[in-house]
């Protein structure tokens, strides 16, 4: 089955894509590589949550704002390829987690995202490679940031 076909099968709407909040863009292509800058969880231009994880937010709440910024980065690549069956592989994600002091549950929280891809692209094309890092900090302390490579058609 299709990724988009999964996406309308699962009920599962993305949201707008949404804009640099700096001086770079959303998506390179480079060849059959799509690269995706850091995405965190906003919604028109502004952070839909902010905090740490194990300060603020739980393992919990945490893996859902994962998988909310997996919907925008899968618009993200839907504006930039035109539908999501373009993709042929999930390469690698770098997942970033505004940590609290002690905290050691990034991967935990960053499954909220591998979960997701491998939803709407199944096994073989979803899983990835992957690192999942505490951060001191990301900008304006939103709890998540991933980026990710994909190979394209």
């Amino acid at each position: 089955m299709s990724a988009e076909a999964r996406l309308k099968e699962r009920n599962i709407t993305l949201p707008q894509p949404s804009t640099p909040l700096a001086n770079y863009v959303s998506a390179v292509r480079s060849g059959n590589m799509l690269y995706l800058a850091g995405h965190g969880p906003l919604r028109e231009g502004k952070a839909s949550t902010r905090g740490k994880l194990g300060r603020d937010l739980t393992v919990e709440q945490g893996y859902q704002v994962a998988r909310e910024v997996g919907l925008g980065l899968l618009a993200t690549v839907r504006a930039n390829l035109g539908s999501l069956d373009k993709v042929r592989r999930v390469v690698k994600v770098l997942g970033m987690v505004n940590s609290a002091d002690g905290f050691g549950d990034q991967p935990k929280v960053i499954n909220g995202f591998s979960d997701l891809m491998v939803e709407v692209f199944g096994e073989t094309i979803g899983k990835h490679a992957r690192s999942a890092v505490g951060m001191g900090g990301l900008p304006v302390n939103i709890p998540v940031e991933i980026e990710m490579v994909l190979e394209v058609e």
